[in-house]
Formats: C-alpha cells, structure tokens, sequence
C-alpha cells in the first residue's frame, strides 16, 4: 500500500471536528478504498484550549494556518476557516504555491477568488477540491465536474439556503408570518443574529454561481447574478399558491438562454408534483437539466457538521487516489466571461397577486393594462368583497385578485403594474412571484 496521504487541517469549528471525527471513525474504509491511508497530522485553529469532543493528542498544533498551509509535513491543506479574506485566502494560495492540493468548504473565497486560485492550482499541477462549499452534503459538484461530462446543460436551479427553506416551510404549513418564523428560525439556530446574507439571497448567489461555473464554463462572478429574497412574501402567498397547485421556494436558477447564461436568485413558484417542491425543512436539492439524461434532481442536508464533512473527506480521498481535474471543469483560461443579464429580459410565467379597489371597473382596467403589454392569463381567481370596520365602517373592503400569467416577460409585467397603480384601481403594492415549470 502506499505511503499515508498527510493532511494539514485549518479551522475546528463544527465541520473541521466533524472532519477529524469522520476521517478516524473510517480510517480502514478510506484506506481499502482509496489505497492508502489518510491521516491528519497537523491542525491549526483560533483556540488550543477549547474542548471539541475530539482527541487531538496525536495531531500536532500549528499557530498560524498559513504556516500550515507551508509545512513541509504536509501533503494536503484542508481549509475550513471561512470568509473571502485573509487568513483563509492567503493560507490557500500558500498551499497552492507551495505545490499543495487543497480542499476547502469556503464558498464565499471561491466565489470572490475562485478562478484566480484555479489558475495558481492549474500552475502548479495540484487539485482545488470544493464540494463542500455548495450544497453541503450533496454530491453537486462531483456531479457536475465529472458525472454529467457527457451532456449538454441546459438549466441548474436549486433550493441551495436552508435557513429560508425552513422559514417558507414553516409559514406554508403553519401560516405563520415571516417575522415569526424568522425569530424561531435564529432561535433554533438556523438563522444568523443578522440573517441578512440567507433571507435576501445572497448565500444562495455565491453558491449559485459557483454551479453555473461547473455547469456553463463561466467565470464565478456574483456580481452576474440577479438577486431577491424571501422577506416580501406573505402567508397568503403561499396559501394562494398551494390553492392553485404550487409552492413557493427561494431558487437560484442559471439556464443556458441561446443568448447567454441567465443567472437569478428569487422566491419562485414551482409546481407540488415537481421533485424540489418536495424538499422542506432546511434540505437542499439541485435539478440539473441535461439532453441525454432529462432532468435529475439530488436531495440532501445542505448543512450540517458530518454531512459536510463528509464532502470534505471525499475530496481528500480523491485526491488520494490521485484524481486531479481542472476545479470548475475545464482551464480557467477557457471560461467565458458571463454579463448580468437584465431581468426585463427574462421570459416566464408570473404569479400577481392584487388588491383591487371594490368599484365598478377595476377589474376591466387590470385586464386592458394586462392586454396592452401582450400579457395572457392562464387563470384568474377573485374573492368577493367584505367590509372594513375601524375608521370606515361598512366601506367595501379591497378585493383579492390572483393572475397567473402564461409565459411573458418580466419588462412587460412591470409596464402593465405600473399603468394599473397610475390608474388608481388597486390598493397598496402587487405582489409578484416568478414561476418555474418543469
């Protein structure tokens, strides 16, 4: 058997113990099946003292990770530090240089870094492993890079954020207001003290973006991607969406246009007989469409100590096995540049939900507005009007007016609202969900 493959382990944190824990709990595992033993010989961390549950006593402690990231005893650097700054992006460009593979879960440094740090990968003839970094434990990228090879890809979209899974889920099933479920998702610890990054798409961005690379053979840029959250949605939302077959799921989308790769993140509603509307609670899934195999759909913890660990400790084994592939699929110097593409351009159904003033001719107004733009409504559903009370007794109530679009686009759905709250015919501001079918 060969020689123990010698790894060089940075950050301890609920993933990086869970590494350690995993890589002795199946130490003669991942020796048979990848042909040599693994072991962890060095590690570095914020605290020496701090008790992780895990014996440490035969792994020698190194102070400053980059310095680890150099260390001659070691043959793979493992990052799992976090943040698109330093340390964790000069450790890993140490490691690099220094003619280390390295695997990490950092999704923000490769989606700020990414492609520079596969360059120096590619220079100097060693993997960039990242598995963890997307998806947790589901196997994606793997999936992407090697598995689908074969294909042409058309879209990847996926619930990639489980804190906003949760919070959807929970409002959809229990008709809780996002507020509250926002709270009880911090206090689970689901959700940040500042859920900013989750709840207003940006993780999912930096992840998606991450995909499209692997998918479409673009350069990693979040900056290319059209981002919008989940904080305007209201339980009636997601109540008129189960009434009229639907779901509503923070998606990010990438789709292979003809034009370009169109990149968006926003709550959508997709189909209840579809595979991702399935997925609730804080799982993740991943739909790739590919010509040869149709669409597939991989389901799984995003998050998590052991799920991501075990992505991590795939990567290591790859790696032991002396499997080495460009990181985002192909030479960097062969991806494309990939321009934000303006979402008055993209083209689906939408969901609107108004609040049409209970007078005679609003609806007839809505509908010209609608006309006027091209715009086609696959089904309509009104409710009749109740009374206010409080201030204006007896006054008729605003009334719930529920359009489903057929396919339009979106410039032709902004001019059609805009001309329907000039005309003065509803309450308030429409909602409008963007819908993805099979």
């Amino acid at each position: 058997m060969a020689p123990p493959l010698k790894v060089g382990l940075a950050g301890l944190g609920t993933v990086g113990a869970s590494v350690v824990r995993l890589v002795n709990e199946q130490r003669a595992a991942l020796a048979a099946r990848c042909g040599r033993p693994i072991e962890i010989v060095a590690v570095s961390a914020r605290s020496r003292a701090k008790n992780r549950g895990i014996d440490l006593r035969k792994i020698r402690w190194v102070g400053d990770p980059v310095a680890l990231a150099r260390d001659p005893g070691v043959d793979v650097f493992v990052e799992l530090m976090g943040g698109a700054g330093d340390p964790a992006r000069r450790a890993v460009e140490t490691a690099l240089a220094s003619g280390k593979s390295v695997v990490t879960a950092n999704k923000a440094l490769l989606a700020k870094h990414g492609v520079k740090l596969a360059a120096l990968a590619e220079r100097n003839h060693v993997a960039l492993n990242f598995e963890a970094a997307v998806a947790g434990g589901i196997p994606i990228v793997k999936t992407l890079r090697e598995g689908l090879v074969g294909n042409k890809l058309a879209r990847i979209y996926g619930i990639l954020n489980g804190t906003c899974n949760y919070i959807l889920t929970r409002m959809e099933q229990e008709g809780l207001s996002f507020a509250d479920c926002l709270k009880d998702a911090q206090r689970l610890g689901y959700a940040e003290a500042d859920p900013t990054f989750d709840i207003e798409g940006h993780d999912t961005a930096q992840k998606l973006s991450i995909l499209a690379s692997l998918a479409f053979g673009i350069k990693v840029d979040p900056a290319a991607i059209y981002v919008e959250g989940i904080s305007s949605i209201a339980p009636e939302d997601l109540s008129w969406a189960d009434e009229l077959g639907y779901r509503v799921k923070l998606l990010g989308v990438a789709v292979d246009t003809g034009k370009g790769i169109e990149q968006r993140v926003h709550p959508t509603m997709v189909p209840k007989d579809t595979a991702i509307a399935q997925v609730m609670g804080v799982t993740n899934a991943v739909t790739v469409d590919a010509h040869a195999v149709h669409a597939i759909t991989l389901v799984g913890p995003g998050a998590g100590g052991m799920a991501t660990a075990s992505a991590v400790v795939a990567d290591i084994g790859d790696i032991a096995r002396g499997v080495r592939t460009p990181p985002f699929g192909r030479a960097t110097g062969g991806l494309a540049v990939s321009r934000k593409a303006p979402m008055q351009r993209h083209e689906g159904g939408y969901y609107i939900r108004l609040l049409a003033r209970d007078r005679p001719g609003s609806a007839a107004t809505i509908a010209r507005r609608l006309a006027q733009q091209g715009i086609s409504i696959e089904s309509i559903v009104q409710r009749h009007a109740g009374t206010q009370g409080g201030s204006n007794p007896g006054k008729a109530a605003p009334v719930p007016v529920i359009l489903i679009t057929y396919a339009t686009t979106e410039d032709a759905v902004r001019r059609a609202l805009a001309a329907v709250r000039r005309d003065r015919v509803i309450s308030g501001s429409p909602q409008v969900i963007r819908m993805e079918k099979n």
